[in-house]
């Protein structure tokens, strides 16, 4: 049986994993889901279609699941999905999807978000990111793994955050961040590549050199970004041990609606 606290309320149609543990004054919605080993924490919400993995830890406060701040939401049964091993911790706000996009807001595994973090309707939140105190995404914003967000950072709807990017404190994100990049400052821009973050993560010495080569394609050589993807190509061709890492760069760049952030 789930460990529920005398004042939390749970409503009958909310599934729980036997070992659930609710904490005071909490309050679980009928179409809430929770896997296996999670603890929600005292005074948190958790309301909407959300579904939540396993051994996740929800601190006090937080209000996961809540409806878009978004005035074209009328109501529709959008959903809010969050994956296993994930620390939200106090203030927290998570939302559920709209029907204009796909209408489900999701957040991977074993992220580790930060009190008063905002992530809206929409977004995508790969897996191991960081986000800290204070970062806020607009809706339909999408976050690749192991990126890191410094306190404060506000990313604009519907940009794209690259995997393993990482921003300084009170970085605006007006446009789309390449993976691998560093980023600061109002507007955001690029100032290399986040090179101790790989390392820490495994990347080999030739991994970062073929990086830092594609990093001076995109910013440092005056070239298109046609040609600055061409030039990507070539390098993922030339140095066969760093084409994996090159080819999400490339993936990334085939697709940049907003375009890039520039220095």
């Amino acid at each position: 049986m789930p460990k529920i606290h005398s004042t939390a309320q749970v409503d009958p149609g909310a599934d729980l994993a036997a070992d659930v543990e609710i904490g005071p004054y909490a309050l679980i919605g009928p179409k809430v889901r929770i896997g296996a080993g999670t603890r929600v924490g005292a005074h948190v919400i958790v309301e909407g279609r959300t579904h939540i993995g396993a051994d996740n830890r929800l601190h006090p406060f937080s209000v996961i699941g809540g409806e878009p701040q978004d005035k074209k939401f009328k109501g529709e049964d959008t959903a809010l999905e969050i994956g296993d091993r994930n620390v939200i911790r106090e203030y927290c706000t998570l939302h559920v999807g709209t029907v204009q996009d796909g209408g489900i807001t999701r957040v991977g595994h074993d992220n580790w978000i930060m009190a008063y973090v905002h992530i809206a309707h929409d977004c995508q939140v790969g897996n191991h990111t960081t986000f800290a105190n204070n970062a806020q995404l607009a809706g339909h914003v999408h976050v690749g793994d192991w990126a890191v967000l410094g306190g404060y950072t506000g990313a604009h709807q519907f940009v794209r955050i690259g995997a393993h990017v990482m921003t300084g404190i009170s970085s605006v994100i007006l446009q789309d961040v390449p993976p691998y990049t560093l980023v600061t400052g109002n507007p955001a821009a690029p100032h290399g590549i986040n090179s101790e973050g790989l390392r820490r993560r495994g990347f080999t010495p030739d991994q970062i050199t073929a990086l830092r080569a594609a990093y001076r394609a995109l910013y440092r050589q005056g070239l298109t970004l046609e040609q600055a993807r061409a030039a990507v190509a070539e390098l993922m061709a030339a140095r066969p041990h760093a084409a994996d890492a090159l080819a999400v760069m490339q993936a990334f760049l085939a697709d940049t609606g907003r375009g890039i952030v520039r220095p």
